[in-house]
């Protein structure tokens, strides 16, 4: 039986100090949100002698810090064997590994087909690029795979996606894309919303309409980063924040794997659910006899979902049949300008303590009316003063930028800025994929089944919003939540509400995995029904018996490979 890898997580505290002190993002940290929602046990240091102590298979450098006696220390981990993973940075480096950096100011496009655990990987965008170029007068071997292309997905090369250092025992491993940076800025935008955003060259998404939204800050290209259903319908086809994280996770398994270990990671979903969707309302207007015919509607489809409501709500009569029906109650904060909404951390508290009190319930999610967003995280501080453990405010608010436009489709735990030394918020963001579809205005149900296959692919949340006078005033837009649920669950897709997956995803992060000094992954306070599982060989059979494919490879479940905190 394999022992299992252990990954330290280096961060030069000494050195990220400074940085904060002068205003600079390491979003490099966010590494710890993308192994942390795959599961996978590592361990970080800001001291290195500890990290020396705990004997770490692979290092994945988050911040080395820029002094010669930091990068001597990197080389010489690398020396006694271990391999060292870096996302851009160390540039001081270049030099002595063989290497000349030179700047891409524009977006660039990574082909990573060259590499083995990549396969199935689309080419992704990258918002930027820290690219090396191996000098011709290097005598160092170094090994360049992937390609960077400039601009477009079949623009001219730029450079190489990924090099390759041998160092003594043990390898350097350096990305030309910092990708935690990109992931960070395809989430959640380059910086802060404070203007408009570009309009579509097709006239489908006039996100320039003078009101500020999460979709203003989209990083993403309008005409190569969209595709066209075969009724016309453009929308954003690929989550490459998603597959982003894959690159990293598959790497780390790849070189566990080189080095004769292995890499037991917690499944997305718990045993029995392979895909989850969720459909969410808001309740604009508070049009009662709207509400039922939702409600009816979603008897009919024998689904649950979430419902945000905007000041003044319902009746508590109305409340009590949304819930008695298994419906999530949420908040739907209103800042829209044009009805006298208020962007201010007293207006958030001030209108959800109104639902709260009408309601009854005590409500966790949140999703902004017309998406309405200002700033970096100031949403995000608000809901964690008032409670709100989830939000659903990042998704499209147009007909053309339906799909990913914030490249997820996962839920996940957004960054702050320098100023709170990039911590992450305690929200989690749960984005959606489109709105009231066959709305005259909005996209229609073409784009149904290439969703939830992109979803299906990256296993991820497949999230539909209909707003309840539509389906009360539309039989079309009646028509396509059904189709959608009909849809969704032939394709194998289980329906939660937000707080069940906001649930489920507090529970796992919450299990604690670490590697014993025998090399046996020990899991503590796992959540029931949670799967261990095991990656294989690429080469081991994905149809045997319990093995799913995850990440790019079968994997089996690790229950005997594992042990317990009380064994």
């Amino acid at each position: 039986m394999k022992k299992t890898a252990k990954i330290g997580l280096w961060v030069n505290r000494q050195s990220a100090e400074y940085f904060w002190g002068h205003g600079q993002d390491l979003f490099q940290l966010y590494v710890e949100e993308v192994l942390g929602h795959a599961g996978i046990p590592y361990a970080r240091f800001d001291d290195a002698e500890t990290l020396e102590s705990y004997e770490p298979d692979i290092i994945v450098v988050l911040h080395p810090g820029e002094k010669e006696e930091d990068l001597n220390r990197l080389e010489q981990w690398a020396r006694r064997g271990a391999t060292l993973i870096s996302y851009g940075g160390l540039n001081r480096m270049a030099g002595r590994l063989g290497c000349t950096r030179f700047a891409i100011r524009d977006a660039v496009y990574g082909d990573l087909s060259e590499l083995s655990y990549a396969q199935g990987i689309p080419v992704l965008r990258a918002v930027s690029s820290d690219p090396w170029m191996v000098s011709e007068k290097s005598d160092i071997p170094v090994q360049a795979d992937g390609v960077l292309c400039r601009l477009r997905k079949a623009g001219a090369e730029a450079a190489a996606a990924v090099l390759e250092f041998p160092l003594g025992a043990g390898r350097l491993i350096r990305w030309n894309v910092d990708i935690p940076a990109n992931i960070v800025m395809l989430q959640q935008g380059g910086g802060p919303v404070v203007q408009d955003g570009i309009p579509a060259p097709d006239g489908t998404g006039a996100v320039d309409e003078g009101i500020l939204k999460a979709d203003d800050r989209c990083e993403l290209d309008w005409n190569e980063d969209r595709s066209v259903t075969e009724t016309g319908m453009p929308y954003f086809d690929t989550p490459h924040a998603d597959w982003w994280r894959e690159v990293i996770v598959r790497q780390l398994m790849e070189e566990a794997d080189a080095l004769g270990l292995s890499l037991p990671f917690l499944d997305y979903w718990p045993e029995g659910v392979h895909q989850v969707a969720m459909i969410s309302h808001d309740s604009d207007f508070n049009v009662e006899e709207a509400a039922r015919t939702t409600l009816s509607v979603l008897q009919y489809n024998g689904v649950r979902s979430t419902w945000c409501m905007i000041e003044p709500g319902y009746s508590s009569s109305l409340y009590k049949e949304i819930q008695a029906a298994g419906h999530e109650l949420a908040f739907h904060f209103n800042a829209l300008e044009q009805e006298n909404g208020i962007w201010s951390a007293e207006e958030f508290t001030r209108q959800l303590n109104v639902i709260r009190s009408t309601s009854g319930s005590p409500i966790v999610s949140n999703k902004n009316h017309y998406t309405r967003f200002e700033g970096w995280g100031e949403l995000y501080e608000w809901c964690e003063l008032n409670g709100i453990e989830a939000d659903q405010t990042r998704g499209p608010s147009k007909k053309g930028n339906v799909g990913f436009p914030f490249g997820s489709c996962h839920p996940y735990y957004p960054i702050a800025r320098s100023h709170e030394r990039n911590r992450l918020y305690r929200v989690l963001q749960i984005g959606f994929l489109t709105q009231d579809l066959e709305h005259p205005t909005l996209s229609d149900v073409s784009v149904i089944a290439p969703f939830l296959e992109k979803v299906s692919e990256v296993r991820g949340v497949a999230h539909f919003l209909f707003h309840q006078q539509h389906i009360h005033n539309l039989k079309q837009v009646r028509h396509a939540l059904s189709l959608a649920v009909e849809t969704a669950k032939r394709l194998g897709y289980v329906f939660w509400t937000s707080e069940e997956i906001t649930r489920w995803e507090q529970a796992r992060r919450a299990a604690v995995l670490r590697v014993g000094a025998d090399g046996i992954l020990i899991a503590e306070n796992l959540p029931q029904g949670a799967v261990l599982r095991l990656p294989l060989n690429a080469e081991a059979d994905p149809s045997a018996s319990r093995t799913e494919i995850r990440f790019g490879r079968p994997c089996a479940e690790a229950a005997s490979s594992v042990k317990t905190a009380a064994e």
